[in-house]
C-alpha cells in the first residue's frame, strides 16, 4: 500500500485545493452534529471521567486522540495501570459519624482543596488552543497545584502572567544549559516548586503515533484534512489558531516548528544522572520533586540528594510498556522516607485515588483524566472533571467511615492479590 500523498499549505494553494469546499462540508457535518448533540444533551449527562474520555473521542480527529488515549509498544502497561486498582477493596470502619467529610490536604504547608493537582502535560493546545491557560486558570479557581510542562505551548513567562495562581514547572532531563535557562526563568516568574522527570531520556515507541504518522508540525494530507472537517469544531479551531508551538524551546522570533522539535529533540539528554539531579538541586531554592521514580531506593536517594519529595510514575504508560505499576512500589516507598510521595498513571476513579491515599500517599496527579475534559467542552469540561472527582472522593470517605483525608490508613484496604 503506498504512502499518502502529503500536501504542504503552499501546494495546497498550488494544486488549487480550496478550503471553500472543505468548509462547506464542515457546515453540513456541524448541522448534523449540533443536532445530535442537543438530542444527545436532552437525554444524556456526563457522569464521570469514562463518560468525558467518549466525548473526547467523539470531538478529536483520530491522530489526535491517539496522541492523547496512547501507550508504548503493545499497551500492556496501559491496561495494567487500569486494572491494578483491583488488586485494592476497601475494608470499611463501621458505626462513624461520617456527616461531615473533609477532602482537603496539606502540601508544603499549602492547604489544598483536594488530594490532587493536574499533572504536567504536553501539546495541550492540540485539544484545545488555549489548554494550558486552561488548566492552570481552572486549578487556580479550584484551589489544587498545576505543573506546567517544559513541553508546553505556552511560554513560562506568559502562564505565570496570566494565571494568578500557585504554580509548579516541570523540567524534562535536556542538556545542562537549556536546564539551567529554563529554571531561572521559572524561578523569576515565581514558580514555587520545580519537578523533575527523569524517565524520559528517550522517547517511549508509541505505535498508534508511528502508525498515524503523527509529527509537530501536523502534516497536511487529503486524510488528515477530510478526519478533521468530521471533527468541525475541532478543525475550525486548528484552522483559527494555527499550529500549536513548542512555546518554550523558541530561541529567536520567527523560528519554524520544525526547528523547535529538532532543538527539543537534541536537547534530551539520556547522559543525566545523580550528578545533574544534584546541580539542578542547587540552582533551585524552592521545593523540588523527582517524578518517574519507581523503586523505593531511587526514591530515598533522591532526598538524599536535596528533593523534597518524589512522584511515583510510569508515565502513564508511554515510556515503558513493561514497567510496573506505582501503586506496587507504593507502601514501600513510603515505609522508606518520611518525605511526601505522590504518585499518577491511570487515575480515573475518585474511589482509586482514596486507595493510593491509604497506602500512604500525599496527593495523586491527573493527567488524562482532565485533558478528556478539555478535549470534550474546554474549561467547563476540565472544572466538571475535578468537581465530579471531589465528590466521588467525598462519597467514598462516607462509604468507608472515614470523615477526612487525614484519617486514612492502610487497614483501610485489603491487598486481594
Amino acid at each position: 500500500m503506498g504512502e499518502p500523498e502529503l500536501l504542504t499549505l503552499a501546494q495546497l494553494k498550488q494544486h488549487k485545493v480550496n478550503l471553500l469546499v472543505f468548509f462547506n462540508i464542515w457546515q453540513r457535518v456541524n448541522r448534523l452534529n449540533m443536532t445530535t448533540l442537543h438530542r444527545n444533551q436532552m437525554s444524556n449527562k456526563l457522569f464521570n471521567v469514562a463518560d468525558y474520555r467518549t466525548l473526547a473521542k467523539k470531538k478529536l480527529p483520530k491522530m489526535i486522540f491517539d496522541y492523547l488515549e496512547g501507550g508504548a509498544e503493545d499497551e500492556k502497561g496501559l491496561l495494567y495501570n487500569q486494572q491494578i486498582f483491583d488488586r485494592w477493596r476497601f475494608t470499611p470502619h463501621r458505626l462513624i459519624d461520617v456527616s461531615k467529610r473533609d477532602i482537603s490536604c496539606t502540601l508544603f504547608n499549602k492547604i489544598w482543596s483536594a488530594p490532587f493537582a493536574i499533572a504536567p502535560t504536553g501539546l495541550n493546545a492540540i485539544f484545545r488552543p488555549d489548554g494550558d491557560l486552561i488548566l492552570a486558570r481552572v486549578a487556580a479557581k479550584e484551589n489544587i497545584p498545576f505543573i506546567l510542562s517544559s513541553a508546553a505551548n505556552m511560554t513560562i513567562e506568559d502562564v505565570a502572567r496570566q494565571c494568578n495562581g500557585e504554580k509548579w514547572f516541570q523540567l524534562y532531563v535536556v542538556r545542562p544549559e537549556l536546564a539551567e535557562q529554563m529554571v531561572k526563568r521559572a524561578l523569576a516568574s515565581d514558580y514555587t516548586t520545580l519537578v523533575i522527570t527523569v524517565d524520559v531520556a528517550v522517547n517511549g515507541y508509541r505505535e498508534r503515533d508511528i502508525r498515524n504518522r503523527f509529527c509537530l508540525p501536523l502534516r497536511y494530507c487529503p486524510a488528515v484534512l477530510l478526519d478533521g472537517c468530521f471533527h468541525p469544531s475541532w478543525f475550525l479551531r486548528f484552522l483559527r489558531n494555527g499550529m500549536p508551538q513548542l512555546a518554550n524551546f523558541v530561541m529567536t522570533e520567527n523560528i519554524s516548528l520544525d526547528v523547535q522539535v529538532a532543538v527539543m529533540s537534541r536537547q534530551m539528554d539520556a547522559s543525566f544522572n545523580w550528578q545533574g539531579l544534584e546541580k539542578l538541586r542547587a540552582l533551585w531554592p524552592h521545593k523540588l520533586l523527582v517524578k518517574g521514580i519507581i523503586r523505593p531506593e531511587d526514591a530515598k536517594k533522591c532526598i538524599e540528594l536535596g528533593a523534597d519529595g518524589v512522584i511515583l510514575s510510569n508515565h502513564g504508560g508511554r515510556q515503558l510498556d513493561g514497567a510496573l505499576s506505582p501503586m506496587e512500589t507504593l507502601s514501600a516507598t513510603v515505609r522508606a522516607m518520611y518525605q511526601p510521595v505522590l504518585i499518577d498513571s491511570g487515575f480515573r476513579r475518585g474511589s482509586d485515588i482514596v486507595k493510593a491515599l491509604a497506602l500512604g500517599a500525599d496527593m495523586v496527579l491527573l493527567g488524562r483524566a482532565v485533558l478528556y475534559g478539555l478535549a470534550a467542552t474546554g474549561e467547563q469540561g476540565v472544572s466538571e472533571v475535578i468537581r465530579l472527582l471531589k465528590e466521588d472522593i467525598e462519597r467514598t470517605l462516607a462509604h468507608i467511615g472515614s470523615p477526612s483525608i487525614r484519617g486514612l490508613t492502610p487497614d483501610f484496604v485489603h491487598n486481594c492479590w
